[in-house]
């Protein structure tokens, strides 16, 4: 579902153009139409989502944008309206930036989370400052630390986000970040590989000056790799991204979705790993 949301690393307010990995659409290909009323976005997404799963439920996700970036009646308005969308909505996933869930915001959301499981979505990204200012990505890794800690003292559910294969990361530098993750309250993380899309930042500057990309082998040995290190607790919410294919320019491996997460499972088997295999206890 799409909302009426800018995002503050694009409007002025501490950069525009948004992280440089990120795409016109700021993440969110596969949104509803945000001139489309939620109602019809939920409509065309249940329609499309049923033909492949008959019988499911629904979680209301905003994704695109920095979703808590509005006024506090704005917030209130649209998410209650997407609650009451179905019966069958079980939880309500927000995805937004840790410096934009100010005191009111985190109230409210506590208050919510009474009436129906709320997730929020925080995208960490990498946990090295030098990667993050070389991305743009606008705050520091203290401001993700005080939001986790924030939301789940109200006992709000964070996935975090990271993205293996930054130009200037090595793997052990991907391979920190999971360490790191660990010494979080989070529910669940996401993993994504960085893809170059033509109406991103980093498309421009991969065009004028490409870069060396992960390949298959090394994502899938990263990927396993961190899993190994993770907490078991964590829910493993997404391996991979899922590029647009119209404007993506590389790799070219990451719209094979179902191939990534299949050699990752076997790389696991053949290494005897699995989630937490590997997790140091500190």
């Amino acid at each position: 579902l799409s909302g009426p949301f800018s995002c503050p690393n694009r409007d002025g307010s501490i950069g525009t153009g948004g992280c440089l990995f990120c795409s016109e659409k700021a993440s969110g290909e596969f949104a509803g139409d945000r001139q489309d009323s939620l109602k019809t976005q939920f409509e065309q997404g249940k329609a499309l989502l049923h033909q492949k799963w008959k019988d499911a439920k629904y979680i209301a996700y905003f994704q695109a944008n920095t979703n808590t970036y509005a006024p506090l009646p704005i917030l209130q308005a649209l998410f209650e309206e997407a609650i009451l969308l179905d019966p069958n909505i079980v939880a309500i996933s927000i995805a937004t930036r840790p410096d934009c869930l100010p005191l009111e915001v985190l109230e409210y959301l506590a208050l919510l989370n009474q009436k129906i499981p709320v997730w929020i979505e925080l995208g960490l990204q990498t946990i090295h400052e030098s990667t993050r200012r070389a991305m743009h990505i606008g705050y520091p890794l203290s401001t993700f630390e005080e939001a986790v800690w924030a939301l789940h003292e109200r006992g709000i559910a964070v996935i975090a986000h990271i993205i293996n294969g930054f130009p200037q990361e090595t793997k052990e530098d991907m391979l920190e970040t999971a360490r790191v993750l660990n010494r979080y309250p989070l529910q669940g993380v996401k993993i994504h590989s960085l893809y170059i899309t033509r109406d991103s930042d980093i498309g421009k500057l991969y065009n004028e000056h490409p870069f060396p990309l992960l390949s298959l082998e090394e994502y899938v040995e990263i990927v396993a790799c961190q899993l190994s290190l993770l907490n078991p607790d964590f829910v493993i919410h997404r391996i991979n991204g899922d590029p647009p294919l119209k404007t993506l320019i590389a790799p070219k491996w990451a719209t094979k979705k179902f191939i990534v997460m299949n050699e990752i499972d076997k790389y696991m088997r053949k290494n005897q790993l699995y989630q937490g295999s590997k997790k140091v206890n500190s």
